[in-house]
């Protein structure tokens, strides 16, 4: 008899584990009653988690560089102004502050220190510890390129917008539809190019969650439990998405200074400051010859 009550005991311990799962985290662990979860962000230490909304990018991140040191299954994955930039830095492991929001400053656990935006993404030079951060930039504005897979149809460019809209807000947390402010659809390259924004001043609308979470949609895996990704309908039609590139626009211009600027274009810079300066050579040795020759030719009158 004691067995049997033993047996049904741990069935029904599993059977409450089983029933208690993290939507928006598939890495988590959860147990207990009521239900509590947790992520794994450094050695023995836990980060609980709050499922019923998107996990902080800050906090991903951070599991994601634990996984990763310990070898578990994890992969990494037009402007829309001039001051817009790409996150070309890739994951690191970032410092967070307790609400899941980046510490204005990173170092990655080295000497070397740069600055970041509400995104975790570098906006500055690295510079060392003593490199100034003064607050966290919020990102006001996201520009998402992304590309879909080929369909057997043409899509309706006019329900798009909404399809796009309805789609990430059911995904993601009920993502306020509105923020949703323009979308622009390329047939022939099969782009779609949806712009996010929120009023420069409002850091209670939350964008680089999304972002992230739908990143990993595209170019990885899902970072929810159910493995579905993004996939909007439109017309009947189902968009795979097969690339994405995502903008950044800080309520700041980033402060970027010519040696983070590619090869190419400081090759361009070059070669346009030397022929100004060759320019400006060859008129300062015309006029010196001019003017020996307006004195030679004025000794000769004298000499008459």
């Amino acid at each position: 008899m004691k067995t049997w009550i033993l047996v049904f005991l741990a069935a029904l311990a599993v059977g409450t584990s089983a029933q208690c799962p993290c939507e928006t985290m598939k890495w988590a662990t959860c147990d207990g009653n009521p239900c509590s979860c947790f992520l794994m962000v450094g050695d023995n230490v836990k980060q609980n988690l709050n499922c019923s909304t998107l996990i902080p990018k800050c906090h991903l991140m951070k599991a994601e560089m634990y996984r990763a040191k310990k070898g578990l299954d994890t992969r990494t994955g037009g402007k829309p102004v001039e001051s817009a930039f790409v996150d070309n830095d890739g994951i690191y492991d970032p410092d967070c502050e307790n609400n899941g929001k980046f510490k204005a400053k990173q170092c990655n656990n080295t000497e070397e220190c740069w600055c970041v935006n509400s995104a975790g993404v570098r906006r500055t030079d690295k510079g060392d510890r003593d490199l100034k951060c003064e607050k966290l930039v919020e990102t006001y504005w996201l520009r998402l390129q992304l590309t879909h897979k080929k369909l057997s149809a043409p899509v309706d460019a006019s329900k798009l917008k909404t399809a796009i809209a309805e789609a990430i807000h059911k995904r993601y947390d009920n993502f306020n539809k509105a923020l949703v402010k323009e979308v622009e659809y390329d047939p022939e390259a099969r782009l779609i190019v949806v712009d996010v924004k929120k009023d420069i001043g409002d850091h209670m609308n939350e964008l680089t969650h999304m972002a992230y979470y739908m990143e990993k949609d595209v170019k990885v895996l899902p970072l929810f439990k159910n493995q579905d990704k993004f996939a909007p309908t439109v017309g009947g039609q189902t968009l795979e998405m097969e690339n994405i590139l995502v903008y950044y626009v800080d309520e700041e211009a980033p402060t970027f200074t010519m040696k983070n600027l590619s090869g190419g274009i400081i090759a361009v810079i070059v070669v346009v400051v030397l022929a100004v300066v060759a320019g400006v050579l060859v008129l300062f040795f015309a006029r010196r010859r001019q003017n020996q020759y307006n004195k030679a030719q004025q000794r000769e009158m004298d000499n008459m």
